[in-house]
């Protein structure tokens, strides 16, 4: 498996995560309930494995390879994704600041409002990368490339992900789609 095959399987996790916020915000938009310990979890599930695995493989170690192999970091998809990273984060931390509290008509206005921009952005981001930025990796990265890369990720998992770390969010989000997806 390639490097952004690993990816793109991570994308199809994060899409199922992005499915169960939005119809969290959807029913919070109608005035049900929401457990607030969706949001809690959502929050640690979007800032470790979607920011810190996923977005740092691509960070310190995909797009620098690419920008190694010829691309530009500073304009063009690389430069886009960075800056969409740190869009998503600003969310991120807005979901994660009002997700897990008791909030006012305005907080959850603010939640739902943060929930759907980021999850909008999330599966533009994704499809870019999956149809355009990816494509372009296979195309310019060695196969040489390829196994470093296989590697880092793999360090990325352990040493900063941790064992079971992948596991509990597959369970979790597993739980959460059998109630709101």
């Amino acid at each position: 498996m390639r490097p952004t095959d690993e990816l793109m399987s991570e994308h199809r996790v994060i899409e199922k995560m992005l499915a169960i916020v939005e119809e969290a915000a959807d029913r919070l938009e109608s005035g049900k309930e929401v457990e607030s310990e969706l949001f809690v979890g959502a929050s640690d599930f979007f800032r470790n494995f979607a920011n810190k695995c996923h977005h740092g493989n691509e960070e310190k170690l995909l797009f620098r390879k690419m920008v190694e192999r010829g691309m530009s970091g500073e304009t063009g998809p690389i430069a886009v994704m960075l800056r969409e990273h740190e869009d998503g984060r600003a969310h991120i931390k807005r979901i994660t600041d009002l997700g897990g509290k008791k909030r006012d008509k305005k907080e959850q206005a603010e939640l739902i409002r943060h929930t759907k921009a980021y999850v909008d952005l999330l599966r533009l981001h994704i499809q870019k990368e999956d149809d355009i930025l990816y494509p372009m990796a296979n195309n310019i990265l060695t196969p040489a490339d390829q196994k470093e890369l296989e590697k880092g990720f793999a360090e990325i998992e352990e040493k900063i992900m941790g064992p079971g770390v992948h596991d509990k969010f597959h369970h979790m989000i597993e739980e959460w789609e059998t109630k709101y997806s």
